[in-house]
C-alpha cells in the first residue's frame, strides 16, 4: 500500500522526513478530544449519585467504573496496536467509546450508568492507539517533541472535561447533556479521521494470546517500563484523587460553589498541559532525569499545598487553584517523559509497552477515585488530603533509590 506507514521504516530511520503539523494537531484535537469522555463524570459525581440513588460513600465508583474499563482496554486492547491496522482499531474503538456514551446519556439507573461508564473507558484507549502511531510517523530526533505535542491534546481533553461539564450541565440544567454531546462528537470525529489518516501496517506475526504473554516479558526485561508504570501510577492515583474530591469540597459548606464556579476552578489546571510538549523537547535533548525529577516534586509540592488549606478560609481558594496547576504541571510532564522513554525501546512492541504504561496510570487513577470518595466521606478533606500526599512520595522514594537519576544527562530511553 503506497500511503502505508511502515513501522519499522521510514519514521524510525530516516532522519529526512517531516511530519505533518497539520496531522500531528488533528491526532492532538482527537486524542483529546476522546480523553475528555473518561472525566465528565469526575465534577459531577455527586450531582450523578443523588440523582441515580447511589450512597455518599460510594460516589467515587461513578468515576472509578469508567476508569476500570480503560485499565482494562489498556491491557486487554491497546496491546493489539502492535497486531491490527492502527485506524482500524481507532476507528473501532471511538464506535464503542459512542456507544457507551449514549448508553450514560439514556442512564435513568446506576446499573446501566455503570456498565455505560466502563464502555466509555474501554473505548476511550483509542487515545493510546493514536499515539503510538504519532511516535510511528516521526522521526528519532523530534519524537519527544511530536508525542508531547499530541500527549497535550490527551492531558487538554483531560483538563477541559472538567470545566466543560461542569458549565454544559450548568446552561443545561441536566447531567445528561454532556453525554449526549459527547456521543455525537465522537461520531463526526470517526468519520474525520476515517478520510484523514494514512494506514499503519502492524510488524508483529504473534497471537493474541503471545502478544499478551509478550507483555509480561517486557516488563520483566525493562525497567524502564516497571520505573516509569510506578511513576504514572502514583502520580495518576494522586491526580484523581484530587480531581474527584475537591468538587465535592467547593460544593459543600465550606465554599459552597455552583457548577459554574467549579468548572472555572477546574479551567485553570489546562494550564498545565503545556508542559508535555516542553518535557517532551528536553527529553530529545538527554534531559528525562532532571525533567522527572521537577515533575515528581511538583506534584508532591501540589499535594501538601492543598493539605494545608484551611477550607473557607480567606485564602484557601486561592492556594486551591495554585494546587491545581502545579499538580497538572507534573502528571503531564511526567506523562510525555515517561512515554517518550518508554518508545525509544523500539518501534515493533510499541502499543504493548504503552499498554503496561497507561494501565498503570488508570490502575491507580481509578484507586485514586475510589479511595478519594471513601476518605472523603469518612474524614473529610483532611484526611483526604493527608493520603494523597503518599502517592506522589512513594514515587519520589522509589527515584532516589536510583542511583542513575542524578545525572545530568542521560539516553532518551531511561
Amino acid at each position: 500500500m503506497k500511503n502505508t506507514v511502515d513501522a519499522a521504516q521510514r519514521p524510525d530511520t530516516d532522519t529526512n522526513v517531516r511530519v505533518s503539523p497539520w496531522l500531528v494537531l488533528l491526532l492532538a484535537f482527537a486524542c483529546g478530544l476522546t480523553a475528555g469522555n473518561v472525566y465528565y463524570a469526575q465534577p459531577l459525581a455527586g450531582l450523578i449519585g443523588t440523582s441515580l440513588g447511589v450512597a455518599k460513600g460510594a460516589t467515587g465508583f461513578i468515576v472509578t467504573m469508567t476508569q476500570i474499563g480503560t485499565g482494562a482496554g489498556m491491557l486487554f486492547i491497546v496491546p493489539l496496536g502492535d497486531l491490527i491496522e492502527s485506524r482500524r482499531l481507532a476507528l473501532a474503538l471511538l464506535g464503542i467509546a459512542a456507544l457507551g456514551l449514549l448508553g450514560a446519556a439514556l442512564s435513568q439507573h446506576v446499573a446501566l450508568f455503570l456498565v455505560a461508564a466502563c464502555l466509555i473507558g474501554l473505548g476511550s484507549v483509542a487515545i493510546h492507539v493514536l499515539v503510538p502511531y504519532a511516535a510511528h510517523l516521526a522521526p528519532e530526533r523530534i519524537r519527544g517533541r511530536v508525542v508531547g505535542n499530541v500527549t497535550s491534546g490527551v492531558l487538554l481533553g483531560i483538563m477541559l472535561a472538567r470545566p466543560a461539564s461542569s458549565f454544559i450541565t450548568q446552561v443545561s440544567s441536566s447531567w445528561h447533556t454532556i453525554f449526549f454531546l459527547s456521543a455525537a462528537l465522537m461520531a463526526a470525529l470517526m468519520v474525520l479521521l476515517a478520510i484523514a489518516l494514512p494506514p499503519r501496517e502492524p510488524l508483529s506475526k504473534l497471537r493474541y494470546v503471545e502478544l499478551l504473554t509478550s507483555m509480561r516479558q517486557l516488563l520483566l526485561a525493562h525497567p524502564v517500563v516497571r520505573r516509569r508504570s510506578f511513576y504514572t501510577g502514583c502520580l495518576g492515583a494522586a491526580f484523581s484523587l484530587f480531581w474527584t474530591t475537591t468538587p465535592l469540597l467547593l460544593a459543600g459548606p465550606a465554599f459552597k460553589l455552583s457548577q459554574g464556579g467549579i468548572a472555572l476552578f477546574a479551567l485553570v489546571g489546562v494550564s498545565g498541559a503545556i508542559a508535555a510538549t516542553v518535557s517532551g523537547s528536553l527529553a530529545d535533548r538527554g534531559w528525562t532525569r532532571p525533567a522527572t525529577a521537577v515533575a515528581l516534586l511538583a506534584v508532591l509540592v501540589a499535594l501538601l499545598l492543598a493539605r494545608v488549606v484551611p477550607p473557607g478560609a480567606p485564602l484557601s481558594l486561592t492556594l486551591l487553584v495554585v494546587a491545581g496547576v502545579v499538580l497538572d504541571f507534573g502528571v503531564s510532564s511526567n506523562m510525555s517523559l515517561g512515554q517518550r522513554a518508554i518508545f525509544s525501546l523500539g518501534p515493533q512492541f510499541r502499543s504493548r509497552v504503552n499498554g503496561i504504561y497507561m494501565t498503570a496510570f488508570f490502575v491507580g487513577s481509578a484507586l485514586g477515585s475510589a479511595l478519594g470518595g471513601w476518605l472523603y466521606a469518612q474524614g473529610g478533606w483532611p484526611l483526604t488530603s493527608l493520603i494523597g500526599v503518599v502517592f506522589p512520595l512513594a514515587a519520589l522514594v522509589y527515584f532516589v533509590t536510583d542511583r542513575g537519576h542524578f545525572s545530568k544527562r542521560e539516553s532518551p530511553a531511561s
